[in-house]
């Protein structure tokens, strides 16, 4: 079994900045991307930021300069900064992750989602 277990969201004024984190655990034989994707109420779920496990990220054009994706490798997690938060980034932000099992499966991994609101 694989689990992904997010933190870090909360409520946030406009201007305002937030960190989230994702750590994956359990029978993981390697992890390739990691990223994470939004999704708002009434919208599709769409894709934020993703590494890759050399550290190439990619970002949406809605967030490239304010957010940075980054990866801690040996403790499988990832970390998303934002920074410049606008009400628009309100959403639940859900963690995802591309890996191998240790039964050599691949596979993409959800986490249940963090909610972040901002708003004055």
């Amino acid at each position: 079994q694989v689990q992904l277990v997010e933190s870090g969201g909360g409520l946030v004024q406009p201007g305002g900045s937030l960190t989230l984190s994702c750590a994956a655990s359990g029978s993981i034989f390697s992890i390739n991307a990691m990223g994470w994707y939004r999704q708002a109420p009434g919208k599709q779920r769409d894709l934020v930021a993703v590494i890759t496990s050399n550290g190439s990220a990619m970002y949406a054009e809605s967030v490239r300069g304010r957010f940075t994706i980054s990866r801690d490798n040996p403790k499988n997690t990832v970390y998303l900064q934002m920074n410049s938060l606008k009400p628009e980034d309100t959403a639940v932000y859900y963690c995802y992750a591309r890996l191998e099992s240790t039964r050599r499966i691949l596979r993409t991994y959800w986490g249940q989602g963090t909610q972040v609101t901002v708003s004055s």
